[in-house]
């Protein structure tokens, strides 16, 4: 069953689709009483002729409905229209992390903040009987809010406080019977792979699971088939973390030892307690940036920086009694001469310079065909060969609103009072925001662009796949304009220019951060 947009199911409009999965289809749509957007999941015909599949989709509502967390997708109606049942959640915008870690490993402090968001979740929902049993990237939302669990729909229930106690069995599903596998291969535990019943520690394994992912980039257990990703479910351990990410903090590496432990009574014994680790992870790294450490954690530090004192020291004497003679180094010298039958724009040469991408193989410029608009180019750094894209028509010349994404496959740019993308392996532009006098833009590796709308006001923050665009600073006094904002290595804190007077007298250049709007001047 596919919903055409404005089919109306009872009082909500269906605006489009926003996925599909095994146990329904999920709709944007407009509650026409409250004027709010929402979320509708629909139980598919063939789906809802099916009476088990038919309880686990009520049962799904029924877990939802009790429960109240800001990391839990919330349940706001049920219904049923023409004879199609359906729920009306939270809508949520951002990504799914299966949709994030397509892009690689996410930064420690990410990981920690998601993990914990979730465990915090998993805790809520443990305490009310409920167990997921499902959890996986594609049932993770990312937002600006943090982690949000969503899709209950083979949630099973245990009595109460048994979902935390681990010396009890754990309750049998009215509808799963023991001995029938549920749940997304990769992310299962051991008892959920040989049929047995599961309890909340189930639910711990999985994030176990999806931890170990966002700090490598791998999943835990892979196989060529989905009979080896249980073999190794069962029998294997996966390698450590830090042997794909070296910055992965011992602790974090132990927390996910911990997790995924075969037998359920040696893993976290409760998601409360995964979620304080996290926590303590989160705060013990932060602090060894700067801010005060307890005894352990200097301790730690002054051997590491020894260790490393010694390393050098060694280095430097074996560089000494090893001294080759010194190579005589040669000047490199580039010139990249506008494109054949085209030309740079008539201003200033040097207020359009290249933007290298990311990866350091691309150049991306502004110019035009003798007698056309200005559009973006791109070439290679290894050819003399470069192309213009399609669609990009009109871009102002200054190249400070020319900007690559992260991955160096798409690139960000301003065009007929727009804010636009377009992907380099082919396709239209895709407009994300209105942008009528436009002074520049970011973006970061978590998918969020950063950007100047307009020459006298504050920097607004914009999916990099489209959506609401929101302020993310604010004009202090005798401020005119933010503009020319550029991300840090971090991601999440960006410089931008602080305008104070049409000719930029006293003007500075202020550091913000994406998690609040107050900035300071460098």
């Amino acid at each position: 069953m596919v919903l055409a947009r404005n089919t109306r199911l009872g009082p909500y409009e269906i605006l489009g689709p926003l996925g599909a999965g095994g146990m329904g289809e999920v709709y944007k749509a407009r509650d026409t009483r409250l004027d709010r957007t929402v979320a509708i999941k629909i139980l598919p015909a063939a789906v809802a002729a099916d009476p088990h599949r038919r309880e686990r989709f009520r049962r799904e509502a029924r877990a939802i409905a009790t429960l109240s967390h800001p990391h839990i997708c919330a349940l706001h109606d049920v219904g049923d229209a023409d004879g199609v049942e359906f729920l009306v959640m939270e809508y949520l915008p951002g990504e799914t992390l299966a949709h994030r870690l397509l892009r690689g490993p996410l930064p420690i402090a990410e990981v920690v903040r998601i993990g914990a968001d979730l465990a915090e979740a998993l805790d809520a929902a443990h305490r009310q009987g409920v167990v997921h049993r499902d959890l996986k990237p594609s049932n993770v939302m990312l937002t600006a809010g943090g982690a949000t669990i969503l899709d209950f729909g083979l949630a099973t229930w245990q009595r109460g406080e048994d979902a935390m106690s681990p010396g009890l069995p754990a309750a049998p599903s009215t509808v799963t019977q023991t001995g029938m596998i549920v749940g997304t291969i990769q992310y299962m535990a051991p008892e959920q792979v040989e049929g047995k019943a599961a309890d909340a520690r189930a639910d711990i394994f999985a994030l176990g699971t999806m931890l170990y992912e966002m700090t490598t980039g791998r999943k835990a257990f892979e196989g060529a088939s989905g009979a080896s990703v249980m073999a190794a479910i069962v029998s294997s351990t996966p390698p450590p973390m830090a042997a794909a990410q070296p910055l992965a903090p011992s602790a974090l590496d132990h927390v996910v030892k911990e997790c995924l432990a075969k037998d359920p009574a040696a893993r976290w014994q409760s998601a409360g307690d995964l979620a304080r680790e996290l926590k303590w992870i989160a705060e013990t790294t932060s602090s060894s940036a700067g801010a005060s450490l307890n005894g352990r954690s200097k301790s730690r530090i002054y051997w590491s920086i020894a260790s490393a004192l010694v390393a050098l020291a060694t280095a430097m004497l074996a560089l000494e009694y090893f001294r080759q003679p010194s190579v005589e180094t040669n000047r490199v010298q580039l010139f990249i001469p506008p494109p054949e039958h085209a030309a740079y724009p008539s201003y200033n040469q040097i207020e359009s310079p290249p933007v290298v991408s990311p990866d350091g193989r691309q150049i991306a410029f502004v110019a035009h065909e003798i007698g056309g608009p200005d559009s973006v180019w791109v070439r290679s750094l290894d050819s003399q060969a470069a192309r213009a894209l399609p669609g990009t028509d009109g871009v102002p010349a200054s190249s400070l609103e020319v900007f690559w994404s992260p991955d160096s496959r798409s690139i960000g740019f301003f065009a007929g009072g727009k804010l636009k993308r377009i992907d380099l392996s082919g396709g239209p532009p895709l407009v994300l925001a209105d942008a009528p006098d436009a002074r520049g833009g970011t973006w970061n590796q978590e998918g969020i662009i950063v950007f100047a709308p307009n020459a006298d006001g504050p920097l607004s923050r914009v999916s990099a796949t489209g959506g609401p665009p929101a302020p993310v600073t604010k004009l202090r006094a005798a401020q005119s304009g933010h503009r020319w904002p550029i991300f840090l290595p971090d991601g999440r804190h960006f410089l931008y220019l602080s305008r104070t007077s049409p000719q930029f007298r006293n003007s500075t250049t202020d550091v913000a951060s994406l998690a609040r709007t107050p900035s300071f001047a460098c």
